[in-house]
């Protein structure tokens, strides 16, 4: 999955291009389409998930598990949790704390971020695994850079609905990762068939088939 790393960053390069896009320091003290986050806010949780590629890169693991990415979401304690969970406030506080200095700053951080995995990511062994200091375990690097295409590709969708914004598309194969991703997650949470009836036959979906 070595092509993860070129699709990640070309899906950083939207993120960049949707904070430095002027509509976002007209709206940044405004509420997000998030519950209790601004869009400051919102914009610093998005920039962090470009941010954090290289705070993973920097850990070290000694003998953490290794999970695959499937079981990486099946212990993840945010999916479904509560506003008032530690996790979600600290998602809140901490995209505030990375917001803090403006969207310029914010923007600067993430483009000098982007130069510089520019660099490593073509660098790294195609075997290299990563620990993930927020949850004890580790994922290969790809698993844990598909996990931030999620991140990026959702957050971005969250924020064009909170400021006017333009932004380009997310890259068509980064798309289909991440979409990849939420079917398989959808259908371990609804099943199968919920899934197919929500893609396939309207007047038999359910309400829901949402993966996170």
């Amino acid at each position: 999955m070595i092509e993860v790393r070129g699709l990640t960053l070309e899906t950083a390069d939207v993120v960049l291009a949707a904070l430095r896009d002027p509509g976002l320091e007209a709206a940044w003290s405004n509420p997000s389409s998030l519950p209790r986050l601004s869009v400051a806010g919102l914009a610093g949780h998005l920039a962090g998930q470009v941010l954090n590629i290289e705070r993973v890169l920097a850990s070290t693991h000694g003998d953490s598990q290794i999970l695959a990415l499937m079981d990486h979401y099946a212990r993840a304690v945010w999916i479904g949790a509560p506003l008032d969970d530690p996790v979600n406030v600290h998602v809140r506080t901490e995209g505030e704390r990375l917001a803090a200095d403006g969207p310029h700053t914010l923007a600067l951080h993430v483009a000098q971020a982007i130069a510089r995995l520019r660099q490593s990511l073509p660098a790294e062994p195609e075997d290299r695994t990563v620990l993930l200091p927020w949850t004890g375990w580790r994922l290969s690097l790809d698993d844990f850079l598909v996990t931030r295409m999620l991140e990026m590709t959702v957050h971005l969708d969250d924020l064009a609905a909170s400021a006017p914004v333009s932004m380009p598309a997310t890259p068509e194969a980064a798309a289909g990762v991440v979409l990849d991703l939420l079917v398989r997650l959808a259908v371990r949470r609804h099943g199968t068939t919920a899934v197919l009836r929500a893609l396939s036959r309207s007047e038999r979906a359910p309400a829901s088939i949402a993966a996170i």
